[in-house]
């Protein structure tokens, strides 16, 4: 690597936090223009890195030395590391969904003369960027009526108009459909031809194939090595996935042998309405049922009414003008709320861990007894020492890493966090737990441990519901497959009957043809 080209090097990177050395000795070169991807397991040290880089943590909270156009850089805030053309997108998108695109672009550097926003010029350059980025909206469109993947580019619009060097990319497609996803890595080799360096962080390998020039690995907070993927012999997924965990993942999914027993939810003609748009069905009809000891998938594309329908029948937590019934263990039952339909043995895992699933300001311990604090608890007062106790078992048994139960969750990688979530609900002793995209955002290493979680809850007897936008997902966890289109069930698939491309035939029935 000549280093004439190197935009950025990091040297001997070190970042500790209390009980934990996140970054050891981390060190890092990219060349200018290049796409330079980073994998590595939840909790590997990757997000560490980049804040590091960005100025979120500041120089003097870590060792080692930053380069950046072969100048020292010795970050304090963002604003720094921005000013030296260096944007950070994080996962959590941070955008004011109340403004508009172009407020939001030029917030923090208002188009101003004289202390007066000139907003024909905010809006004319605005403009001009979403036209770089293909973004066919005005800049007066306030950011909540956007979808997520039109929010991530309006990001990368305000990355332009910082006049962006090096970008980086924080999972950006974590939440992304698959033709938005593909808008963005096109957007990525555009910017590329413009002279613009990226770092994307992923664990999704297939993008990471398409899109990255190199591939840096990191385990346990130090780089393993760096992978060219345009060399003259392919860089397979395994092999990546090799480097991430220290071991070879032959096969994803964990073997089991289903033992499934009588029926333990049914859910008859289903119907649910938009909570605002009332007269709009998002829920048509549906019929499902689901057995003791199975695993059964819900498939869809996005908007099909997956999670809608999960909440709906959680207590009813979305929608109006429900209609339908629910029978639990032969007996028809009508959970009004959350409160009832837990007590009626049904647990429901958001999509959303950090917005729904989880307190990040409280530690590990609170978060798993949140849901069912009447079991740590004598005469309405908590037991604090039996609260601990639970948690550590949950920490032991899930393989929750961390020192001790009083870490705060915020702090905790993806996954880890993914497991607090899972033993908050399995403390609640469901006989139903329905789970909705449980692996999105972590990497391999961690997914195989939540399916390892989801067969064991299996094999204990309960009922398990997974929602998931990951096909291979699906078919390499589920004992049978619903398919879900417009809101409407449109096929049962059993096991040996699995494939991709059924599936796919019936996420994309129009809903006529599925009637």
């Amino acid at each position: 690597m000549s280093s004439n080209n190197v935009v950025l090097e990091m040297r001997g990177i070190t970042k500790t936090f209390p009980g934990v050395k996140a970054l050891q000795d981390v060190t890092l070169q990219v060349t200018k223009g290049e796409v330079r991807a980073i994998c590595g397991e939840n909790g590997a040290g990757k997000s560490t890195l980049m804040k590091v880089l960005s100025g979120v943590y500041p120089h003097g909270s870590y060792d080692g030395t930053i380069l950046f156009e072969g100048e020292p850089c010795e970050f304090r805030t963002i604003r720094d590391s921005e000013e030296r053309g260096i944007v950070i997108i994080h996962q959590e998108l941070a955008l004011s969904p109340y403004l508009s695109i172009a407020e939001n672009i030029f917030l923090g550097n208002e188009q101003a003369t004289r202390g007066v926003i000139d907003w024909t010029k905010t809006n004319a350059e605005a403009a001009k960027l979403l036209a770089r980025v293909g973004l066919e909206e005005s800049p007066d469109t306030k950011i909540l009526d956007l979808g997520v993947g039109k929010q991530q580019l309006v990001e990368i619009a305000k990355a332009l108009s910082k006049r962006v060097k090096l970008l980086i990319l924080d999972e950006p497609t974590a939440a992304l459909n698959d033709d938005d996803s593909e808008h963005l890595l096109d957007l990525l080799r555009s910017l590329q031809g413009q002279g613009i360096t990226s770092i994307i962080i992923s664990h999704k390998l297939n993008e990471i194939a398409a899109i990255a020039d190199s591939t840096t690995i990191i385990r346990d907070g130090q780089t393993i090595e760096t992978l060219d993927m345009r060399g003259a012999e392919r860089v397979s997924e395994e092999r990546i996935i090799r480097g991430m965990v220290g071991r070879s993942l032959d096969n994803r999914f964990p073997e089991r042998t289903p033992h499934i027993g009588e029926e333990v939810l049914r859910i008859e003609d289903w119907t649910v309405h938009h909570p605002i748009d009332t007269e709009r069905v998002v829920v048509d009809h549906a019929n499902l049922h689901v057995r003791r000891g199975e695993v059964v998938g819900i498939a869809g594309l996005m908007g099909a009414g997956r999670t809608e329908l999960a909440m709906s029948v959680f207590g009813r937590s979305y929608g109006t003008k429900i209609s339908g019934r629910l029978v639990k263990n032969g007996q028809p039952i009508a959970p009004g709320n959350v409160r009832e339909a837990i007590r009626h043995g049904i647990a429901y895992v958001s999509e959303d861990r950090k917005k729904y699933g989880l307190n990040l300001i409280d530690d590990i311990k609170r978060n798993i007894t949140a849901s069912a604090l009447g079991k740590v608890a004598r005469w309405g007062v908590m037991d604090a020492s039996g609260e601990t106790r639970v948690a550590g078992k949950f920490r032991t048994d899930m393989n929750i890493k961390a020192p001790t139960v009083d870490v705060v969750t915020g702090t905790l990688s993806g996954g880890n966090q993914q497991k607090v979530v899972l033993s908050k609900w399995i403390f609640t002793d469901p006989d139903v737990l329905i789970l909705d995209e449980p692996t999105r955002g972590i990497d391999v290493g961690a997914k195989y441990e939540i399916y390892t979680i989801i067969n064991a809850l299996a094999e204990s007897g309960k009922a398990v519901i997974v929602i998931s936008s990951e096909l291979p997902e699906l078919l390499g966890i589920c004992d049978r497959i619903y398919a879900l289109s417009q809101g409407r069930i449109t096929g049962e698939v059993s096991r040996e009957d699995f494939t991709q491309e059924g599936l796919m035939h019936y996420m994309t029935m129009e809903r006529e043809v599925s009637r």
